[in-house]
């Protein structure tokens, strides 16, 4: 049967959202920084997209367990699940590595280039 429009979207998007997320959370760990801008501010918009992904993806989980007792449909070859998992350990990733920011340097980056990253030193 073929997939929904909402089962390829999670897959599409997850597949580029998962790793931007998870590395974004490794950049942030250990140079004090999310990822740089890159051309035109699209790198950074990357980033801020993949978080919402992440956000939303899980927020549909949230809801769909609240509305009817179960995960999201697991999709062809378990892709959606397996999608829907990783972006609970991501987030947590993510926000493991936003409190190790906070506790080693006092302070979480801005979603925008300041004088700490990547932006003109004050």
């Amino acid at each position: 049967s073929p997939s929904s429009p909402l089962t390829t979207a999670i897959i599409a998007t997850s597949a580029i959202a998962l790793p931007t997320v998870s590395y974004s959370a490794y950049v942030l760990a250990t140079t004090g920084c999310g990822l740089p801008p890159g051309p035109a501010g699209l790198l950074g918009a990357l980033e801020g997209v993949s978080y919402l992904q992440i956000v939303g993806l899980i927020g549909l989980s949230v809801y769909t367990k609240v509305k009817t007792g179960k995960g999201l449909d697991p999709g062809p070859y378990g892709l959606v699940g397996a999608c829907e998992g990783l972006a609970y350990l991501v987030a947590l990733g993510a926000i493991g590595a936003a409190g190790w920011q906070y506790a080693q340097r006092g302070y979480i980056p801005g979603a925008l280039p300041d004088g700490i990253c990547y932006g003109k030193k004050e």
